[in-house]
């Protein structure tokens, strides 16, 4: 049974148009890298390397991909530049299968977990609130009960951006105004989620990097007072990338992994780049699982990440 037999035709239809870009930049800059090369050889690796580096795959994993190919030239000793596409393909799916992401094809918590907390993270304007009213939405579809939490208390439209939300969705918002303790909120959230039966707590936090040790201790200080209500909470601390800044987002996950521990990602906004091989560095260097993908504007164009169906996707025609 092909992978996509799990998925919608609408599900796939969504990532291969989000990927759109990528593929576009990515597959013209090979096809020029091999014109007139019937061979993979040093000259076509070193150009496959640039465009890896250019595509925001990153240099640490570019250069992984690109030994582990030169290791197949040399084992194989004759490539054929049409076998390139494949080579490549095979590669990728082997390094994220290494990695620490996992195949899902739901949105899903774990059993046992009830309320399941997740906190979320990132800074502003990568579509974190946008990835948290979708996220609800997706639980909701699910079956789940959903309560959101307000704990980004200090920038002015953070708080009614998620009670719009929160709306548009039907879920149960629990929020204490700009200005409030960020803590504060999120013992509310967490203590609501409980009395109310919840299955999932999603907790907003503020988006502000420019403090690391400021940030430690805000996030710090959330997570203790929840765990006051759940001891093992937050089960997960979600960072919200936005895919279409390349590199910074390889940054801000340095900084955001050093302030805190970040063990799940999503990366938004790929429909509007060129740059989506930044998934596949940022899942390789991190070693975080990619958990979603923004794939779209639409409410349901935020998907759980596959790897599988993200590669296939990344080299169908």
């Amino acid at each position: 049974m092909g992978i996509f037999s799990f998925f919608s035709k609408d599900k796939k239809e969504s990532l291969d148009q989000g990927l759109a870009k990528t593929k576009e930049s990515f597959f013209s800059k090979i096809t020029k890298a091999i014109v007139g090369k019937s061979t993979v050889d040093a000259e076509v690796l070193d150009n496959l390397e640039e465009i890896l580096i250019t595509s925001d795959v990153g240099v640490n994993t570019t250069l992984k991909i690109i030994e582990r190919i030169e290791a197949r030239v040399a084992r194989d000793k004759y490539v054929n530049t049409s076998d390139l596409n494949a080579i490549l393909k095979s590669e990728i799916a082997a390094l994220l299968a290494e990695n620490n992401t996992t195949d899902a094809v739901e949105f899903t918590v774990p059993e046992g977990k009830k309320p399941y907390v997740i906190m979320v993270v990132g800074v502003n304007g990568v579509g974190k609130t946008t990835t948290i009213g979708k996220l609800a939405y997706q639980f909701k579809k699910a079956g789940k009960k959903v309560l959101l939490g307000a704990a980004d208390t200090f920038r002015a439209a953070a708080v009614d951006q998620i009670e719009i939300w929160s709306k548009r969705v039907d879920v149960d918002l629990i929020h204490q105004g700009m200005g409030a303790d960020p803590a504060s909120v999120a013992f509310d959230a967490v203590t609501a989620g409980t009395a109310r039966n919840a299955d999932v707590v999603i907790i907003d936090t503020a988006g502000r990097l420019h403090n690391k040790i400021n940030l430690m201790n805000e996030l710090t200080k959330i997570k203790k007072v929840m765990q006051k209500v759940v001891p093992d909470a937050p089960h997960e601390i979600l960072l919200v990338l936005d895919a279409s800044t390349g590199q910074n987002a390889i940054e801000q996950c340095k900084q955001f992994t050093a302030a805190t521990e970040v063990n799940a990602l999503a990366l938004t906004k790929l429909d509007g780049t060129a740059k989506g091989g930044v998934v596949i560095g940022i899942s390789d260097e991190f070693k975080i699982p990619v958990k979603y993908i923004g794939v779209g504007e639409k409410i349901d164009d935020l998907q759980v990440f596959n790897k599988v169906e993200f590669v296939d996707s990344l080299f169908s025609n």
